[in-house]
């Protein structure tokens, strides 16, 4: 720092605020500091740095499962959303235990983090024995523990109840509903939702058909689909995928003999055959208010809890349409 602040002439404390971004420096200072760094090839010490002011500029982002359509798209929004603000993340995959979420903690202080992001998909921190440490800032997506923790989510129950409704109002007497793993969050809240809106009703309940997020899983759910159902709401759109395969072996046309609602809506949604009508999750909004989140309660030293929900849209496609009228 001392070379390049001889060779630009100024100060090292100049040659400091333009290694940390400053805005408290003349622009024609700022170039011929940034040139002197170049030509003597200085580069900042993030190391150092962050001994000497107690921060690493560095997010953890702790996951179970990097499969999923919805965990991707989340970590892609939480990357952009923190490069913006300055900040890298370290990613660490871990198994949905109380001993790994445990281990991945230790890891990440490790490797030294100002605040963790955790995206869960299975009911660990409901249970009891789970506790992440303490003086740790977090933010956890997708998770019922809201009165804990800082918890960013997409409006499931919405999104469910506007899909099943969308097809009640279209005429079917009744939905069938291929739900998503039962150790999900997001697939219980679907499921709860589409319950609730068929009891409200007064509509019969049709048994549910599980599936695991895959397109295969829907497959397989769509050869045992009866006869005389009209409607289905798919839990996500990579099953409702696997169903139309399964539908259209059968014999089944969509939507002249059924009528199918995704969720998600994956870029792909609107080249099935037909075009599949999905509900849509904005999940780079999520991953900009979980950034958000944790970076104030950094900022601010002190934790949160409660629940913000991000909101879903119905997009009305070609898969669905009013029941067939009996002859």
């Amino acid at each position: 720092m001392a070379d390049v602040a001889r060779v630009a002439g100024v100060s090292a404390q100049t040659v400091s605020r333009v290694s940390n971004g400053s805005p408290d420096v003349v622009e024609e200072t700022r170039a011929r500091v940034l040139a002197a760094m170049k030509e003597l090839g200085y580069r900042p010490n993030s190391a150092a740095r962050a001994l000497k002011h107690g921060e690493f500029r560095t997010l953890g982002v702790i996951l179970f499962n990097l499969s999923s359509t919805g965990n991707v798209r989340t970590l892609e929004a939480i990357a952009e959303s923190a490069a913006l603000e300055g900040y890298a993340i370290t990613l660490l995959p871990a198994v949905p235990t109380q001993t790994g979420v445990n281990g991945a903690f230790t890891r990440l202080g490790e490797l030294a983090v100002d605040g963790v992001i955790v995206i869960m998909e299975v009911h660990l921190l409901d249970s009891a024995t789970l506790s992440l440490p303490p003086h740790v800032q977090v933010v956890v997506v997708d998770s019922d523990a809201g009165d804990r923790y800082a918890v960013v989510d997409t409006d499931q129950r919405g999104g469910a109840r506007a899909a099943v409704e969308h097809l009640l109002e279209l005429g079917h007497r009744t939905v069938w509903h291929l739900a998503g793993p039962p150790d999900s969050f997001a697939a219980q809240r679907r499921t709860d939702a589409w319950l609730a809106v068929l009891r409200e009703a007064g509509r019969t309940v049709p048994p549910l058909l599980f599936g695991d997020w895959s397109a295969e899983s829907g497959y397989m759910a769509g050869r045992l689909v009866p006869e005389d159902c009209t409607a289905v709401f798919a839990a996500n759109d990579q099953m409702a995928l696997g169903l139309l395969r399964a539908l259209h072996e059968r014999g089944r046309r969509v939507p002249e003999d059924v009528s199918v609602v995704g969720f998600d809506d994956i870029s792909e949604a609107a080249s099935f055959i037909p075009p599949l009508t999905t509900v849509h999750q904005d999940f780079g909004e999520v991953g900009r208010r979980c950034v958000e989140g944790v970076l104030r309660q950094i900022r601010h030293q002190s934790a949160e809890h409660g629940t913000a929900l991000v909101p879903t849209t119905l997009v009305r496609r070609a898969s669905t349409a009013p029941p067939r009228q009996p002859r």
